[in-house]
């Protein structure tokens, strides 16, 4: 598993006001959808490309366009859904899928709800989209569910990781012969006693659309 924090002025200037407890959620949505445009630069730098021969207004060339199937993206429901339209603007012919994933606050765990995949994921590259990488067990089944389905590359990305999500996020997938790369803005301090990341932002599902459950 490989791990790439974003350095770059913007991105930690639109973290900074994330993290502010006295952002609103209609300016949190629109910092969040902002910020994973950003990440998304760094995430797709391995998307899959084909040459394309085109002819400008000037001569004939050679470019590369999207290799198929097309990627696909998987916000992690119900917190995902705000990076969705963050990651579609700059991927627009990727597709997309829906997987709900529920912790429990109790062990930790992470068990699947709700799904919207297509069955045969092969030779797919997919993108996670997933806010926080707290205690990475979210994000592990995640993986390993797509993996199940045949795909073959997988980039995670969030705005937020913790050092223990990262570790637990590996070790978890010790086994599954596939290459993941996690990119995020951040990588924070360490995890509370509940789980959450410190200093972290709270609870970004909460800060994204309310407290209703």
């Amino acid at each position: 598993m490989r791990t790439h924090v974003v350095d770059h002025p913007l991105v930690a200037h639109k973290l900074t006001r994330l993290r502010d407890e006295t952002t609103d959620s209609p300016t949190f949505r629109a910092l969040a959808d902002e910020l994973v445009t950003l990440l998304a630069y760094e995430a797709t730098r391995e998307v899959r490309v084909e040459s394309h021969d085109i002819v400008t207004p000037v001569a004939p060339t050679t470019g590369v366009h999207l290799a198929r199937p097309a990627p696909l993206v998987v916000p992690i429901l119900r917190a995902g859904l705000g990076m969705l339209d963050g990651m579609m603007r700059l991927l627009p012919t990727g597709e997309v899928g829906f997987l709900g994933m529920v912790r429990n606050e109790e062990t930790l765990e992470a068990t699947t709800y709700a799904e919207r995949l297509p069955e045969d994921l092969s030779g797919r590259q997919c993108y996670v989209l997933d806010p926080m990488l707290a205690t990475g067990g979210t994000l592990a089944a995640a993986i390993r569910f797509l993996v199940d389905r045949g795909a073959d590359h997988i980039t995670c990305i969030t705005l937020l990781s913790a050092p223990e999500g990262l570790a637990k996020l590996e070790a978890g997938l010790a086994g599954v012969d596939v290459p993941v790369t996690v990119v995020t803005a951040a990588v924070d301090e360490r995890l509370n006693e509940h789980g959450y990341i410190v200093p972290g932002l709270g609870d970004a599902g909460d800060r994204l659309y309310g407290l209703a459950q």
